[in-house]
């Protein structure tokens, strides 16, 4: 999510101090929606996230307004700032969107042939943490891992400018999940991560593709309308977590 981070402190003012306090407050926001511990939905309370943080309510007005120009919140008029909820027509477009994207890159990773032994090595370590994260049942860590090794195969495909669109769509993604899925899963099985890397590291490249493509489509596979907006208690999420500054 660096880079998610990097766009929000895009036109922040105040000095270093300030700086690192709407970096903090944007980081924490958009960790609390891409592990799904604020569901889409959420209404994001200036005075209560003020308490939270310990800072003014300017400034928390000043990062809602960073986090909804990423499209991970939306500022409705005379009633506040609330986690972004897509339709299910928005996350259709969404995966739409992804699967043109990671087509891309996959074809960029896997035109010049097997992959580079040290490209191997890093998805076969990343798959590790997504193993180990499934066999603790630690969901907020799966979450994570599953949106990472998409965003590493972009990385290893060496362009930026599609890495950073695909940043966003992880994002987005990630909130049509939570706000649509059907059943309760990580983003992305494991396994189906494993076939992909193995397809790759053998110079597989259409077999890559076919199995990103079925992956993808089994993940927008389980959305369906969203049953309704449930109650989250902001101080549960977060703790008080600031000083004053």
């Amino acid at each position: 999510m660096a880079a998610t981070g990097r766009k929000a402190r895009e036109g922040t003012t105040g000095g270093p101090r300030g700086a690192q306090a709407h970096d903090r407050i944007v980081q924490s926001v958009v960790d609390a929606i891409a592990d799904r511990r604020l569901p889409p939905g959420t209404k994001l309370t200036e005075e209560r996230l003020a308490q939270i943080f310990g800072v003014s309510r300017a400034r928390i007005r000043t990062a809602l307004s960073a986090l909804a120009q990423i499209g991970v919140v939306e500022l409705r008029p005379n009633r506040g700032a609330f986690v972004a909820r897509p339709s299910a027509r928005e996350a259709r477009e969404v995966f739409e969107a992804r699967r043109i994207v990671e087509r891309g890159l996959l074809d960029r990773l896997a035109g010049a042939g097997p992959l580079p032994a040290d490209a191997v090595a890093r998805l076969r370590a990343h798959l590790a943490k997504e193993k180990a994260a499934a066999a603790a049942d630690d969901r907020v860590a799966m979450i994570r891992l599953s949106g990472d090794f998409h965003l590493l195969l972009a990385d290893l495909a060496g362009n930026g400018t599609l890495a950073t669109f695909l940043d966003s769509l992880v994002r987005q993604s990630s909130l049509a999940i939570a706000a649509l899925e059907v059943r309760q899963s990580p983003d992305c099985a494991a396994h189906e991560h494993q076939a992909i890397v193995e397809a790759l590291a053998a110079g597989e490249g259409e077999r890559a593709m076919h199995l990103m493509m079925e992956h993808l489509g089994a993940v927008e596979d389980r959305l369906a309308p969203d049953p309704g907006v449930p109650e989250v208690d902001l101080f549960a999420v977060f703790g008080r977590l600031g000083e004053a500054i």
